[in-house]
Formats: C-alpha cells, sequence, structure tokens
C-alpha cells in the first residue's frame, strides 16, 4: 500500500473550464480571474481579494503594502514554513522570532514581551497545520501597541476562530494556492483585506503604472481550478477534521495528539503528532508504505540566523512533531491502516 502525504482530486468540470480558456484564448486576466476573487472575498467575508502567483509574493507585498522599510522589525514565530521569515528578509524587515504555544502558534504572552521591547512594525501570526493562531488577543495587542498584522493563512483556508474565518482578522492576509493546500491551484497565492486604502498599496505593486511593480498575476487555468477546488473546500474540511477525530481516538496516550484551541475550527491541512522517538516512527511508517513527513526539521531563525527570544517550546517541538496523512480523499482502511501501522511501532 502507497499513501501519499497530499491527495488531489479534479472533476470533469475543471477539465471542462480549462478546455474552454483553451478554446477561448483568453488564458490570463479575465474572467475566472474575477470570479475567483470575488468568490474568496466572499468566502472569507472581506471586502477585498487580489491574487498573486505564490504564498510568499503575497506576504512581501503585504509587507510593503504596511510600509516595511529597510530595518524596520516584523515579529513571526519560530515555527513555520521558510516563507514566513524569506519574505520578511526581502522586504527589507528584520525578523524578530517568538516562541510558539501548545497549538504550535506564536505565543502570545511573548509576543507582547516582543513588541514591549522591539516596537515593530509588523507582526505575522502563521495558523499553522490549519489551525487559528489566538487572533483575538493578537488584536487586541495590536490595538494596545499600534502595530499592524498580516496573517499567514497559508495552511489555513476554512479556519475560523470564535466564528470568524482566518483571513479576516488582520489589517492584511496572505494565502498560498501551492498544490498542496487546502484549496490548490497548482501555483498561486493572494492577498484579503477589509481596508480600501491598503488593498490601494497592494494593487500598487501588482498593477503596473504608479510605481515599480511585478508582473506577479496568475492564469485563467489557476484561478478556474481554485474558483472550483473553492466550492468544495467545507465538504473537504469537514472529511479532513472526522480523519482527525479517527486518528485523536485511537493514538491518544501513545502520541502527543493535536489539541484545537478553544473556539477554533482547525481544517488539518496537516495531522501533527509528537512522539520523543519521532525518527524511527516516521522510518517504520515509510517502510509500509505511508507518506509520514516532518514538518518542519528547522526553526526560523537557526534557518536564517535571526534574532529571537527563547524558544523552547519550538526546540523541543521541532525534535518531535511529524505529520501523517489527512487529506480528504483516503479511504477507511488505508486510515485504518495508518493507525494499526503507528500502534504496531509503538
Amino acid at each position: 500500500m502507497k499513501i501519499p502525504i497530499i491527495g488531489l482530486e479534479f472533476s470533469e468540470e475543471e477539465k471542462k473550464a480549462l478546455t474552454e480558456i483553451l478554446e477561448s484564448k483568453r488564458i490570463t486576466r479575465d474572467g475566472w480571474t474575477d470570479t475567483f476573487q470575488e468568490a474568496f472575498a466572499e468566502f472569507l467575508n472581506v471586502k477585498y481579494c487580489a491574487t498573486v502567483c505564490s504564498g510568499t509574493v503575497a506576504l512581501f507585498i503585504g509587507l510593503k503594502a504596511l510600509g516595511i522599510r529597510n530595518g524596520e522589525k516584523v515579529v513571526i514565530p519560530a515555527m513555520s514554513f521558510m516563507a514566513t521569515i524569506d519574505a520578511v528578509l526581502l522586504a527589507g524587515g528584520i525578523p524578530v522570532v517568538v516562541d510558539v504555544d501548545e497549538y504550535y502558534t506564536m505565543d502570545v504572552n511573548q509576543l507582547e514581551d516582543a513588541v514591549k521591547k522591539y516596537r515593530p512594525r509588523v507582526v505575522i501570526p502563521v495558523h499553522l497545520y490549519g489551525q487559528p493562531a489566538d487572533m483575538e488577543n493578537i488584536m487586541f495587542l495590536a490595538d494596545r501597541y499600534g502595530f499592524f498584522v498580516l496573517e499567514d493563512c497559508a495552511q489555513a483556508h476554512g479556519a475560523e476562530f470564535k466564528g470568524k474565518k482566518v483571513g479576516a482578522w488582520g489589517h492584511l492576509s496572505a494565502f498560498s494556492f501551492y498544490a498542496s493546500k487546502n484549496v490548490p491551484m497548482g501555483e498561486g497565492g493572494a492577498l484579503t483585506t477589509n481596508d480600501e486604502s491598503l488593498f490601494k498599496e497592494v494593487k500598487k505593486w501588482i498593477d503596473f503604472g504608479e510605481h515599480p511593480a511585478f508582473n506577479v498575476k496568475i492564469t485563467e487555468f489557476q484561478a478556474a481550478i481554485g474558483t472550483l477546488q473553492l466550492r468544495k473546500l467545507k465538504e473537504r474540511n469537514e472529511r479532513r477534521r472526522n480523519i482527525a477525530r479517527i486518528y485523536t481516538e485511537n493514538l491518544k496516550g501513545l502520541c502527543e495528539v493535536p489539541e484545537e484551541r478553544e473556539g477554533a475550527y482547525h481544517v488539518y491541512h496537516l495531522y501533527t503528532l509528537r512522539h520523543k522517538e519521532r525518527d524511527r516512527l516516521v522510518e517504520h511508517l515509510r517502510s509500509k508504505g505511508i507518506d509520514a513527513r516532518v514538518y518542519y526539521t528547522y526553526l526560523l531563525h537557526e534557518l536564517r540566523n535571526a534574532e529571537a527570544l527563547p524558544t523552547p517550546k519550538a526546540e523541543r517541538f521541532k525534535r518531535e512533531v511529524f505529520s501523517i496523512p489527512v487529506h480528504p480523499f483516503l479511504k477507511e482502511e488505508e486510515v485504518l491502516y495508518i493507525i494499526e501501522s503507528l500502534k504496531e511501532v509503538l
């Protein structure tokens, strides 16, 4: 049995849309792009959405739109994909790294310490693995200390905190539509906001004319796939959550299973466990044909030699975390096979 950690499924609907685009010869900047931007904004209950070519570019443009200049501080969590810190460096900011909490998201208490010490212009909370960060308290601190919040929602399409979707909390939010995401386009990204003035700043980096800009647009092919995949997101996120519940029921007490933050709707982009003998477990699962992986083998301040507050939780988690398949196309027998394979070695 071979069980990949990422699952993709496309229907005749997607094939038909791509064929129609080819036949129309209008392969960029046309109706599908407009449709996706409108649909995604409506899905998040925000006013504005602008698509770009990747989540990394979305973070970069978000930082520039928020006014980051060379040497200004940006606070980020220790655990995330490298794009979070790379976007800060590319925008000219100086990253300051804080620890994570038990949910693998930004530690709010340490964030306040960092804000008092460094006075950052921007804070980037990451909704890691599909788990929402504590956005209520992060936005409280933003109001109190006067910094901007740029949400990194790359792994959390459809996740919610206290009834409000991630991507609708911050001043700006960045999404990725890479092939592995809950809404896959292959490549792609987006910025969302409720602030018209910030949206205009974002557009300056996408539309040529007002100041030097990038050509970072998506094609009609990507927009069509994204639009049709978005329509299936709610159902597929529920399937992810159901699989996660089965894992948790069967593996609790054997591994450290992921917990859902109170008030959160976790969308399980990844189902991430912890165990002190992580490497042995991953090796065993792979020998059984299960594509278990480690996200991530590094902490951001170690990767790019950035300034950091103490990160004891992240340092321990880095040695223990591993992820197993949780995509919505898993069959029941595959889910049970993964559980039994873990129980064998545990």
